[in-house]
């Protein structure tokens, strides 16, 4: 990785790169301490989730691989709204160096293609800036 976090809208997702994983995912309540294959954990009042693989999962797990900054502004929106203007689900989970979109596992592909238009759209100078 070159570079610094990107933090303008623009930059980001000019620069997003949306990455497939050909793995499924799945969302799972786990009691006691959350497996080792866990992709994260998000601890609730109510109980822990675990993203894991998982071979019958719903998700598909889409990295953006851009190196976001954490204090950017807008890549969620315009991300989350790119796909729900096409009845695409996201759910997304921010890491310190990337963003991590679980969509439908079946829609998978037409939400990578979808972000590719949006990052090649804000590369050209179109759509959202900061």
């Amino acid at each position: 990785m070159t570079g610094g976090p990107v933090g303008d809208l623009a930059g980001m997702l000019a620069g997003m790169a949306p990455a497939l994983d050909a793995r499924r995912w799945a969302f799972a309540l786990v009691d006691g301490a959350a497996p080792d294959e866990a992709f994260a954990i998000v601890r609730e009042d109510e109980g822990t989730t675990a993203i894991l693989p998982d071979p019958a999962g719903d998700f598909a797990r889409i990295t953006l691989t851009v190196h976001s900054a954490l204090d950017g502004v807008g890549l969620t929106a315009a991300v989350a709204g790119v796909l729900a203007e096409r009845g695409i689900a996201c759910n997304v989970v921010a890491g310190f160096h990337h963003d991590h979109l679980f969509v439908p596992f079946e829609r998978a592909e037409e939400a990578v293609r979808a972000l590719a238009a949006l990052s090649t759209g804000a590369a050209a100078g179109e759509g959202p800036s900061a």
